[in-house]
């Protein structure tokens, strides 16, 4: 009985719906209860309200240590709160003696539109709770949307 209500609860985080714990709609995920997206190049991402290919979305986002994304641009703004691990988001013309390392706790804003580069400096993975306000894009500088 568990496991199917764990698929249910998943089905419903996937497909957006809410999964109320009580009739006063709180609504509670577990932790071990996240649904994990892992792109190829190893991000992974636990939806927990909203559709990030088609809408603003919250999401935990799971990097793995050592990642260093491409200089990129989103079309919409990003808003997160690292927890755990250790993160740097910088523009291009950023030293890197002067990055700024993010540790629990701390928070970022990346406006949309701002070419940028994101990192896990720490040696385990680096998990951010993140709300974005509009769908989700990823276009490295320089090349241009299809």
């Amino acid at each position: 009985m568990t496991t199917i209500l764990r698929a249910a609860a998943a089905t419903f985080l996937l497909t957006g719906l809410a999964v109320e714990a009580s009739a006063d709609g709180i609504r509670l995920i577990p932790q071990p209860d996240l649904v994990w997206e892992v792109t190829p190049e190893g991000v992974a991402f636990a939806a927990l309200k909203g559709n990030r290919f088609l809408e603003s979305y919250m999401a935990m986002v799971r990097l793995p240590a050592g990642l260093v994304s491409p200089i990129h641009v989103k079309s919409a703004g990003m808003f997160g709160l690292i927890v755990s691990g250790e993160m740097v988001h910088v523009t291009g013309n950023v030293a890197p003696a002067q990055e700024q390392v993010l540790k629990a706790g701390d928070y970022y804003e990346i406006p949309a539109g701002l070419a940028h580069l994101s990192k896990c400096v720490s040696t385990t993975e680096c998990v951010t709770f993140l709300y974005q306000d509009g769908a989700f894009d990823f276009v490295p500088v320089g090349e241009t949307r299809p």
